[in-house]
């Protein structure tokens, strides 16, 4: 087949969030739904795009959108077009992924195209990815540039890894970075050991990110960590856990999920704060660390 120029935009969207599906897909181009999801099934069947085999059984009732990610043809065909220096982590491995690692993936899909979208509608928001930031080469190395080690005091050293690293510029030239963290309540918020992993345990690796200022290796000068998950009472034991931090409660703000997708103005959206009763929104310039 002969690719086009939306063949070239869809296979970039799709290789920037690793997994969309085809509502997302659609929702990202202008023109026709129909034949973008046509373009969707032709880029599959020759090989530019993989459907995740997991859906299979997931999506059985047949009322889902079918979810698509990346193909080996089209990871070295933007790898040689393009100046992306590196693959999802995952592009190889896509065929035998499983339904839990879908159903998170997609919950941290759904959150960035509804960001991409709103920031296109409002006048004065620029959406910044992980390729807007210059990167020295120190840092730019392996799959993922946004991994680091903390060392947390009186406990283990820990391997951080966000879900998602994104930015919002302002008409005065102001940034405020944000690292996503998609929670869908598998993991337990706390443990009695620090040894194995928990909510609580990674809320301590960003707080002491912070306090030993570790994020000036990427260029922020301040960040935010976003967690979306299940559920009120989900998000009532993370603020519980989050209040026993010594310091740097305020860089963590919580949402609900289900929250974020019936928001139809997504920047009206108030997120939860340590502070009970007060909410924050992600345009507030200062907000309480």
């Amino acid at each position: 087949m002969r690719l086009t120029e939306r063949d070239h935009e869809i296979l970039l969207h799709i290789h920037r969030h690793r997994f969309l599906r085809s509502d997302h897909v659609t929702s990202l181009l202008p023109g026709s739904e129909r034949q973008i999801l046509r373009r969707l099934q032709r880029l599959y069947h020759h090989g530019y795009l993989e459907r995740p085999r997991c859906q299979i059984d997931y999506y059985h009732s047949g009322s889902r959108r079918m979810v698509y990610g990346i193909g080996m043809k089209a990871a070295k065909l933007l790898n040689q077009e393009t100046s992306i220096r590196r693959s999802p982590p995952d592009w190889q491995y896509r065929k035998r992924i499983g339904r839990l690692f879908l159903e998170h993936a997609l919950l941290i899909s759904d959150f960035m195209v509804r960001l991409e979208i709103a920031c296109r509608k409002c006048q004065g928001i620029r959406l910044l990815t992980e390729d807007d930031l210059n990167l020295p080469d120190s840092v730019q190395v392996g799959r993922n540039p946004f991994r680091w080690r903390v060392s947390i005091p009186g406990g283990p050293d820990c391997t951080v890894i966000p879900d998602r690293v994104f930015g919002l510029e302002q008409t005065d030239g102001t940034r405020t970075w944000f690292v996503l963290e998609a929670d869908r309540g598998t993991m337990p918020v706390t443990r009695q050991s620090l040894e194995r992993s928990s909510f609580r345990r990674k809320m301590l690796a960003y707080q002491t990110t912070w306090a030993q200022q570790l994020h000036h290796q990427f260029g922020w000068q301040r960040f935010r960590v976003l967690t979306i998950t299940t559920g009120a009472e989900r998000i009532r034991a993370m603020i519980e856990a989050c209040r026993r931090l010594k310091h740097g409660q305020g860089v963590f703000l919580f949402a609900d999920a289900n929250g974020v997708r019936g928001q139809s103005e997504f920047f009206s959206l108030r997120w939860h704060t340590v502070r009970s009763g007060q909410f924050a929104g992600l345009l507030e310039p200062n907000l309480t660390i």
